[in-house]
Order: C-alpha cells, then sequence, then structure tokens
C-alpha cells in the first residue's frame, strides 16, 4: 500500500515518488480558471505530465479525465510544478485503492 502525505497525495524524499510511464492520452480538466483538454507525455499512479499552453499556478487543485483500456478515471490532482507555454506535472490526490492498483497495471509500474 502506498503512503500519503497530509493532503492524501503520495509522498517521498524525491520530487517524484513514483516511477512513470511514456503515454499519451487524452485528459481533460477542470481547474480554477482553466478547463480543457490536453495530452499526457507520461503517466504514473501518482501523478502525470501533461502538455499544455493553458495558465496553472503550483498547488492549484484540478479534477481530470482521462481514459485508460476503455475505463475512464475521474480524479482529483494538484499542480505539482508548471513549465508555462508547455505543459504541468500533476499530483493525484486523494485516489483510492482500486484506481492506484489499475493505473499500476496499466503503466507496467506493479512491483
Amino acid at each position: 500500500m502506498m503512503k500519503r502525505d497530509s493532503e492524501g497525495g503520495h509522498f517521498s524524499t524525491e520530487r517524484r515518488q513514483n516511477d512513470r510511464k511514456k503515454l499519451i492520452v487524452d485528459v481533460r480538466f477542470e481547474g480554477g480558471d482553466a478547463t480543457g483538454i490536453a495530452n499526457t507525455r507520461d503517466i504514473g499512479s501518482g501523478g502525470f505530465y501533461m502538455t499544455t499552453t493553458a495558465e496553472f499556478s503550483t498547488g492549484m487543485p484540478l479534477v481530470v479525465t482521462l481514459t485508460l483500456a476503455g475505463r475512464e478515471l475521474r480524479l482529483k490532482g494538484v499542480v505539482a510544478y508548471t513549465d508555462p507555454g508547455h505543459g504541468v506535472g500533476v499530483r493525484f490526490k486523494d485516489v483510492g485503492d482500486e484506481d492506484v492498483r489499475f493505473l499500476e497495471s496499466q503503466v507496467d509500474l506493479e512491483g
């Protein structure tokens, strides 16, 4: 089972807590004044990077919807870092154990 920080996200001593796999899927996002569709560049059980020119601020909460293997996931997240004009890193927040296991299985990251 993964450990969670006080905000419900995964944690470790490194910037990225979980390994990621290069995987491009469409993602719909909603948060603050930003709503739209982007593509992931890489994804893991703890979060993903999405390419977008939309403006975000670090710490901004988001709701994201993505489809993997025909299963639609609607997940909460928070902007972990920004690369203005290019994209943002998103950390999943309050993800249920079943969804974490599904994400791990889809990106071949499980133990």
